[in-house]
């Protein structure tokens, strides 16, 4: 044999050579690992991949010392993705290309109609639909749920209630304190500023009762709401689908809606109106503060002035505004934790999914209130 050529890069060694024959060799010899070329697989690639177009080349691996997945990929590459008309190998070696030749076609690349956008608008608005038509299906559930109940007093789950009860209200009365104090503080300072502007001091009290009873107070809450307890229900329920405990209570004849959907929907409307009253009453408080320290009016006055400036008709929206959000909140994150699947990428999206949702929800049902109750508690 009379050699042609010959290259290297460090660990691998490839010799072209011609036999007495006629016939062109390729012999590989050294190591051909993922750890012996690190950096240089690109390198190797095409140096090797210059010999694919020599049909009557005789590949010989023979001579190789290590081999691991990484070198038997570079060199099906260097092959063109299929294996040559001549070629020699070790027997260990052979099973790695025979995986190789049975491995599946790469998928086609799809190609973007120029329609993809409509058609994109047209899978959401299906989405959409469908996820309304889920939440009206629940709702309808939940009120057989309710005639259930009521013809069967001792069937009540007074106790996940109780449970969904202590868990949505109480355990956020400290975050909604804390927000509804320092958004009161904000708007308070800001407020007090331009009205000392215009001589108008006293009309703080007017600006502060009205803003936050009637929509600060309700949205802070319904928003802090359904993104922390709304998260933690789709949370619930998509775990419980993960780990099957809901094909569990289904095969118990168990129904879902009973003893999980209407205890959270049922705490949640009673809770919301107490967080409300609660956060509102906070934010106040964070606005007579201001209100003392920058206008120099008492928190006496600030508080014998409050019941004349806000009408008690505001209180009542805001905790009816309250009631409905908590439970739309509670209907849409356990419709969303209903749907999630058994896979944990199901679950991270579909928790998103509800926050966003609920809190798309919230504001939309304060934009409807503010419309259909314009002209009530303003004088």
């Amino acid at each position: 044999m009379e050699p042609e050529n010959k290259g290297s890069t460090s660990s691998i060694v490839w010799r072209h050579i011609t036999d007495a024959d006629g016939m062109h060799h390729l012999v590989l010899s050294g190591s051909l690992t993922l750890a012996a070329l690190g950096q240089r697989l690109q390198l190797v690639l095409n140096d090797l991949s210059a010999f694919k177009n020599e049909r009557d080349l005789r590949w010989d691996l023979t001579q190789l010392t290590q081999l691991d997945d990484a070198g038997v990929v570079l060199i099906w590459r260097a092959w063109g993705e299929h294996r040559p008309k001549y070629l020699q190998l070790q027997p260990d070696h052979e099973r790695f290309f025979s995986r190789m030749e049975k491995m599946p076609p790469p998928a086609p690349q799809v190609r973007r109609s120029w329609l993809w956008p409509i058609t994109v608008q047209g899978k959401a608005a299906f989405l959409l639909w469908e996820h309304f038509i889920g939440l009206l299906t629940l709702s309808g559930q939940l009120s057989l749920d309710i005639k259930y109940l009521a013809s069967h007093p001792a069937r009540i789950p007074w106790r996940e209630i109780s449970a969904n009860l202590y868990r949505t209200g109480a355990q956020a009365l400290g975050i909604t304190a804390l927000v509804g104090f320092l958004i009161g503080i904000v708007l308070s300072y800001l407020s007090s500023r331009q009205l000392q502007t215009y001589g108008a001091d006293v009309f703080i009290i007017n600006i502060l009762g009205i803003s936050i009873v009637r929509e600060l107070g309700p949205m802070l809450a319904a928003i802090l709401v359904a993104g922390r307890s709304g998260s933690s229900m789709t949370a619930q329920l998509g775990v419980m689908r993960v780990t099957e405990e809901l094909d569990a209570l289904t095969v118990m004849g168990i129904p879902h809606s009973l003893r999980l959907v209407l205890p959270k929907v049922m705490a949640l409307g009673i809770a919301m109106p107490l967080v409300v009253l609660w956060t509102s009453a906070v934010a106040l408080l964070g606005g007579m503060v201001i209100s003392e320290i920058q206008l120099g009016l008492s928190y006496q006055f600030f508080l014998s002035k409050l019941p004349d400036s806000v009408p008690i008709a505001n209180l009542w929206l805001g905790l009816g505004k309250g009631m409905v959000c908590g439970m739309a909140i509670s209907l849409i994150s356990c419709q969303f934790g209903l749907r999630i699947k058994s896979n944990t990428e199901s679950l991270g999206d579909g928790t998103t999914n509800s926050v966003v949702t609920a809190i798309t929800v919230v504001i939309i049902i304060d934009a409807i209130f503010a419309v259909v109750f314009s002209n009530v508690g303003l004088r």
